[in-house]
């Protein structure tokens, strides 16, 4: 659905009236294309603290206006620290040009240095704050690494349009550990060549933009749908050289039926089917409570252990789940859908470090915001217009922003990416 008031703001008369009276002004975000896959211009270095991180992979420079600045500030060790952030961006956040990139570098706090830890800990202040006062577009995320080449991917998408709805986010980035679960692709437009991704709803939707992405990147794709939407998810799936599969996710078999149908196994296992049935507690029978739960966590947690279980998912595999904002703010008359988001999450963060060490195979979780898609242009105008401004853009994402996320995480070089559940919603003012 059309964003009228976006288009509003972008003429003379919206751009007055909307400063007049102190309204949003969202800027129009710079997305992924063909034709324009990169930012332009270039990427300013700047280091606070000592370190010694090798970022010569990234396209640096210094004349005209950045696209992106990236500040190291791994060593930032203490208060008198943070004073040398202030002073490396205080005097280019100005000059980064619409639509741009702040991507500030920390280290993982070491509970063994409280002072160090105080340090880096206030980068994340740092970085939400700046995120919701930086406008144009702009987006400020932190990254905690100690390998810089175990960071590219994350850095590479982060440095780019395709995350043009992701703000405010900490990424976490593993050392890179030997295990294999990160390569290289060869050939770096289509990282996912020659590996089997399955999407469960991928029918329409955000599933649909999923699909079509990780097919975009050279992935052959399984769309998997309820029966009653085969017809959909055929027509997707043609139209990406992949292949359709209708099976109702909460079936007890449904973790045998799809490893049956990839026998050489899975690279990408991507859980997007979920539903909704909104109610407050109070009027909430049991039935609409069981359903959303069946749907959105167990079957989730049944198909990922029969998968791994039976070595259907191959190493250097990814899974990646859709957790939702509503699981990590709450949202009233969702306490069903909040709960099993919530339970992704918890999902995430325990099975990740075990399926990586076990099978070599990532886990992690998108959580996306308001995403405009046909169920929320079915939500009431003025609560419709409240989700799409309540974040530091100003407007809703776009089901390719959701897509574009879960790419990265499926990327071959993403395997020091682990555990993570990275919010897609233009760093919503609602959650951490």
């Amino acid at each position: 659905m059309a964003d009228r008031y976006l288009s509003f703001t972008g003429t003379a008369p919206g751009r007055f009236l909307t400063r007049r009276l102190g309204l949003p002004q969202p800027a129009p975000l710079r997305r992924w294309s063909p034709e324009r896959p990169g930012l332009d211009g270039e990427v300013v270095l700047l280091t606070a603290g000592k370190s010694g991180l090798d970022l010569s992979f990234l396209r640096a420079g210094s004349s005209g206006r950045p696209a992106a600045v990236v500040l190291d500030a791994t060593g930032v060790r203490d208060v008198a620290g943070l004073a040398e952030v202030h002073a490396a961006l205080h005097p280019v956040v100005r000059s980064v040009a619409a639509s741009g990139r702040v991507v500030v570098l920390g280290s993982p706090l070491d509970a063994g240095d409280h002072h160090r830890a105080a340090a880096q800990q206030a980068l994340e202040g740092f970085t939400r704050s700046l995120g919701k006062e930086i406008g144009r577009g702009r987006t400020v995320n932190l990254v905690r690494l100690t390998d810089a080449r175990a960071a590219e991917s994350t850095l590479r998408f982060l440095l780019s349009p395709r995350s043009a709805y992701v703000s405010g986010q900490v990424i976490g980035v593993g050392p890179g550990d030997g295990t294999g679960a990160s390569t290289v692709p060869d050939d770096p437009d289509r990282p996912l060549a020659g590996r089997t991704a399955l999407v469960t709803g991928g029918a329409r939707g955000i599933g649909e933009a999923v699909a079509e992405t990780l097919a975009r990147d050279g992935a052959r794709v399984v769309v998997l749908d309820v029966p009653q939407a085969e017809a959909d998810a055929r027509r997707v799936a043609e139209r990406l050289g992949g292949s359709a599969l209708a099976l109702d996710i909460t079936a007890a078999d449904a973790g045998a039926r799809i490893a049956a149908a990839v026998p050489d196994g899975l690279d990408v296992l991507v859980h997007n089917a979920g539903i909704t049935r909104d109610r407050r507690l109070v009027n909430m029978p049991a039935d609409r409570w069981a359903s959303v739960l069946d749907v959105n966590l167990a079957s989730v947690l049944r198909t990922t252990d029969a998968l791994l279980a039976a070595g259907a998912l191959n190493s250097g595999g990814r899974i990646v789940a859709t957790a939702s904002i509503a699981g990590i703010a709450g949202n009233a008359g969702q306490t069903n859908y909040g709960a099993s988001k919530a339970g992704i999450v918890g999902l995430v963060r325990a099975l990740a470090p075990r399926a990586l060490a076990e099978h070599e195979v990532t886990v992690n979780a998108v959580a996306p915001g308001f995403i405009e898609t046909r169920m929320t242009a079915a939500v009431p105008l003025f609560i419709r217009e409240a989700g799409r401004r309540m974040n530091s853009l100003a407007q809703g994402g776009l089901p390719a922003d959701v897509a574009e996320t879960t790419a990265w995480f499926a990327h071959p070089g993403s395997g020091a990416v682990n555990g993570q559940v990275v919010r897609v919603c233009g760093q919503s003012l609602l959650g951490a």
